[in-house]
């Protein structure tokens, strides 16, 4: 197993060797925001969606398209309103009198890298349209099922301070999204920085291109050969166990969570663990690795009870406690 770890570790480091180019590109563009950039690119590695939620202003929007115009990929943005169709989303079919058939006209969905910018303006129709091409990498068009492009990413942004005229996301969906982000403020010396770049009426917003598609499906091979020992496959398991039945790992809160986190927690945990090691140039994955992104993980997925809401308790309080009693590997 040494001598496999070893080859694995050096994979891995050949490998990831565009990490440090595409998060030194971004940043030119990205002022801060590392905790951002980072778990953009393991959404990208792992080809899970991303759910970024902030404040208007900390350049949620921009870090996207700076992304795909890094990664030479296709990009679309779909401003989600109230009044948005599923056909603007996936597409329709229309209806050709001439030659009395119908013709496939493809929406913005189709496309690398897809921004659903405040995807909660939108009612559950136009989001459940989403479903489908998030989870099967498909759309399905009158009796035809077409694929789309690898690789597929979905990122949305939601504002969580403007409430009015604005949508839950329904729990299948946004079960969907493999991690959601809360987006800060940047500190003083970034604003500065942030300041000294963008106060101009003609920014330099562009960007190099560092990896293409088709090196990021390679890389994402090397990303399924990291290693996970079974310790910490078990710790893995444990931590989304004590979110359903969190008395048998001693924590007494089950009156403080409705519902805990699905299988898809698990398998999201485990290749977003991988995807930290490899930002980290390692070919095996710690607990440490599961620690340091669990809570981009799991934050969505464990739904508080009213009980919880009364004691202003939310999710990330619960998950914290289960991370510190959890016994570590």
């Amino acid at each position: 197993m040494t001598t496999n770890l070893a080859d694995i570790n050096d994979a891995v480091k050949k490998s990831a060797a565009w990490i440090g180019p595409l998060r030194n590109e971004m940043s030119r563009v990205i002022i801060g925001q590392k905790y951002l950039v980072d778990r953009l690119i393991v959404g990208l590695l792992t080809g899970g969606h991303v759910l970024l939620e902030g404040v208007p202003g900390l350049a949620k929007t921009l870090s996207v398209r700076t992304l795909a115009q890094a990664v030479d990929a296709k990009f679309q943005r779909i401003q989600f309103t109230p009044d948005l169709l599923p056909a603007d989303i996936v597409g329709t079919l229309i209806y050709n009198p001439k030659e009395a058939s119908f013709l496939t006209k493809k929406g913005p969905i189709f496309a690398n890298l897809v921004l659903a910018d405040e995807i909660n303006r939108a009612p559950a129709k136009v989001q459940s349209a989403l479903l489908e091409a998030m989870q099967e990498r498909q759309v399905t068009l009158g009796d035809t099922t077409y694929d789309l492009p690898r690789p597929f990413l979905v990122l949305a942004t939601e504002n969580p301070i403007d409430q009015e005229g604005t949508y839950s996301l329904p729990e299948a969906q946004v079960d969907r999204f493999m991690m959601k982000l809360k987006i800060g403020y940047p500190d003083k010396a970034e604003e500065l920085q942030i300041l000294e770049a963008m106060a101009s009426t003609d920014p330099q917003l562009a960007v190099s291109t560092i990896i293409r598609p088709e090196d990021l499906l390679a890389a994402r091979k090397v990303l399924d050969s990291i290693y996970v020992d079974e310790k910490v496959k078990d710790y893995i398991v444990d931590i989304v166990l004590a979110t359903r039945e969190p008395e048998q790992y001693g924590l007494q809160m089950s009156n403080l969570i409705q519902y805990g986190a699905s299988p898809r927690a698990t398998i999201a945990l485990t290749l977003v663990a991988k995807a930290w090691a490899y930002l980290q140039e390692r070919g095996y994955v710690t607990p440490q690795d599961v620690k340091s992104i669990g809570m981009d993980v799991l934050r969505h997925r464990v739904i508080v009870s009213y009980e919880a809401e009364a004691e202003a308790l939310t999710s990330e309080v619960l998950i914290d406690k289960i991370f510190n009693t959890v016994p570590v590997p």
